[in-house]
């Protein structure tokens, strides 16, 4: 089978009712960034931040897996799928897809506060302050904040370097590291982006542009695929 990478972002996520990370006026949820979502916001004051991560978590569980996640799922029938998500939500794992590399971590799991390895499930009453790991250090959300190493950074450019056809959905490719992962992807790999704003990416090869919202991109993109499988 021939490998497929997909990198996905908040985009994909929208559709489901989730919000994007950030509001145009750059409020995440009615929240600075800074004041959520950093070590220093943690430090400052951890009850604030885990309140927040619950009530996102909460979101996160009521909301359903949409079309675009489905048809990649469906995808793992013709091809080697493995997505790299930008996103922390589960709902490429709910939608049925086996490989999913969360580069910025998943909000359903809890972490621990002095070794990263250490992952707990999330029940449906959150993560509180008083609630420690197995080595009695209080448990935070495994989510990677700004300012924080990215650590499966490596393990997606290697994915991204294997690559047979490679697809993005529903980033603008604005933040890094991971906007950096299609420069891994080999030259002569045919590149897909779906999204309504493509970005400015006229250095990369190959390159075939969808402009449309991650459901209807991704209709499209499905048919596409299927087509050129069949014909080879």
């Amino acid at each position: 089978m021939k490998k497929l990478v997909v990198l996905t972002g908040a985009g994909i996520s929208a559709e489901s009712g989730l919000k994007t990370f950030r509001d145009s006026d750059g409020l995440w949820e009615g929240h600075r960034v800074e004041e959520v979502a950093t070590p220093a916001a943690w430090l400052q004051d951890p009850e604030k931040v885990q309140r927040f991560y619950n009530e996102r978590r909460e979101q996160v569980r009521q909301a359903e897996p949409n079309q675009a996640h489905s048809l990649l799922a469906a995808l793992q029938e013709y091809f080697e799928v493995h997505i790299i998500t930008q996103n922390v939500d589960d709902l490429h794992e709910r939608a049925g897809s086996r490989n999913v590399l969360h580069l910025h971590g998943l909000i359903t799991i809890a972490r621990s506060t002095c070794n990263p390895d250490l992952l707990y499930p999330v029940g449906p009453e959150g993560i509180s302050m008083g609630n420690l790991c197995s080595l009695g250090s209080q448990l935070r959300p495994h989510i990677v904040w700004f300012g924080e190493q990215v650590p499966m950074i490596v393990p997606a450019a290697e994915l991204c370097s294997r690559a047979d056809i490679f697809a993005v959905i529903g980033t603008s490719l604005a933040v890094y590291p991971a906007a950096g992962l299609i420069d891994y992807v080999p030259a002569k790999v045919r590149k897909y982006i779906i999204d309504p704003n493509i970005p400015d990416v006229r250095s990369v090869s190959n390159l075939h542009k969808i402009r449309e919202k991650a459901v209807a991109g991704m209709r499209l993109f499905f048919d596409l695929l299927l087509k050129q499988h069949g014909e080879n």
